[in-house]
């Protein structure tokens, strides 16, 4: 692992109006598997060769939190959604961009601008290159999902030693019917199932954060107590 630099920055808060942020961030070069998998543990996530995560003084609503695949049930519910599902393809491989990735990217944003209130910026190939693409090295890949030819949705991942860690996951509005977003998290969970891997790393958990509650109807779970140094032992409950 070559650490190129490590720095904090202040700024208002992504996920709760009214607040002030302070994120910690490393960015590592050839990052190998092992020490992506320590980082995760202690609650940093990923995107490109950058690794974050919250240090606000006084604030602890961003939980770290991950499901707990093994005694993980699908419900009537999600079993429908994969049976819904049939004619949906997936292609698992290496993180690409293409034209086809941006407009659908951009497509998502636009319709979660919309939908949520999400701040729009356009995208270019460059930056979805620096956030999704590069870094990935051993770890990193991205599932592709298809309705016959269309691309409808792509789920960038990291596939680590005890599970995969979610880092992010647009789609087609045009297709919701089908529940993707959910439909790509079943997916992980039957993968790591398949694998023997216990763990999907969800991120962050903001209760009273619309794009993050929802994380919370993954039962069981456990969350990361308290902001391990990587050189400390951490504690999941």
């Amino acid at each position: 692992m070559n650490l190129l630099k490590e720095f904090s920055l202040d700024d208002k808060c992504s996920y709760l109006e009214g607040k002030e942020q302070t994120t910690h961030y490393k960015v590592i070069e050839n990052c190998s598997k092992e020490s992506c998998q320590n980082l995760i543990e202690r609650g940093f996530r990923r995107f490109g060769k950058m690794y974050f995560r919250p240090i606000c003084t006084g604030c602890d609503e961003c939980k770290s939190i991950k499901i707990d695949v093994i005694n993980f049930q699908f419900s009537k519910s999600a079993k429908r959604i994969l049976k819904k599902s049939k004619d949906i393809k997936t292609y698992v491989q290496k993180p690409t961009v293409s034209h086809e990735h941006i407009a659908l990217f951009e497509k998502y944003h636009l319709y979660m601008k919309d939908k949520k209130g999400w701040k729009y910026t356009p995208t270019t190939l460059e930056h979805y290159y620096n956030s999704f693409v590069n870094g990935h090295n051993a770890f990193g890949f991205e599932v592709l999902y298809f309705y016959e030819n269309k691309l409808i949705g792509v789920d960038l991942i990291d596939i680590l030693e005890d599970g995969v860690s979610s880092i992010y996951f647009y789609y087609d509005p045009d297709f919701s019917a089908y529940s993707l977003g959910k439909l790509s998290l079943y997916k992980q969970i039957m993968y790591a199932k398949k694998s023997n891997k216990k763990w999907i790393y969800l991120g962050y958990y903001v209760k009273d954060c619309d794009s993050l509650s929802y994380k919370s109807q993954y039962k069981p779970y456990l969350t990361l107590q308290g902001r391990p140094t990587e050189y400390e032992d951490f504690k999941w409950i």
